[in-house]
């Protein structure tokens, strides 16, 4: 839907930088509250915290996350895209393949919250891809973004 309509609008120049300004804080809030996230798994991982207390405090995340993917799609809508240019496309791929991803990330979390004690290999064999993955299409994403503004 996103895409179609951003095939369709011609904002002037005031509904442009509204749409970049709401594009760039939905990236700090999206992206950063993912690298928060991310971040509780590393205290795990060094054995600061519990599992149970990086599964609980990323699980506060999610709203968050979910919240600056929206705002992206939807203000991405009104920075008229170049939807011929193959870096574009390559963008539009991460961004489906993150909400994808999103998803997993979403019922994965219910299985991690249901672990007493240590957590399963296959469980946090899924959990480092998914965070692999993420971080992969933030940054991608983000790459791209700062190429095409810079054209």
């Amino acid at each position: 839907m996103a895409i179609w309509l951003s095939a369709r609008v011609a904002p002037g120049p005031a509904w442009h930088s509204i749409a970049l300004f709401a594009h760039l804080a939905s990236l700090v809030v999206g992206f950063g509250a993912v690298l928060v996230a991310d971040y509780f798994f590393a205290l795990w991982l060094l054995r600061r915290v519990t599992f149970a207390e990086a599964v609980r405090s990323t699980s506060r995340l999610h709203l968050l996350v979910w919240t600056g993917l929206t705002g992206l799609v939807a203000s991405g809508t009104f920075l008229q895209p170049d939807l011929r240019s193959p870096l574009t496309l390559v963008k539009l791929g991460l961004v489906l393949a993150l909400t994808v991803n999103g998803v997993h990330v979403a019922v994965l979390g219910r299985r991690m919250s249901a672990v007493v004690g240590t957590p399963g290999r296959r469980l946090l064999l899924r959990g480092g891809a998914a965070t692999v993955l993420s971080q992969v299409c933030w940054w991608g994403a983000v790459f791209i973004g700062f190429l095409n503004a810079n054209r």
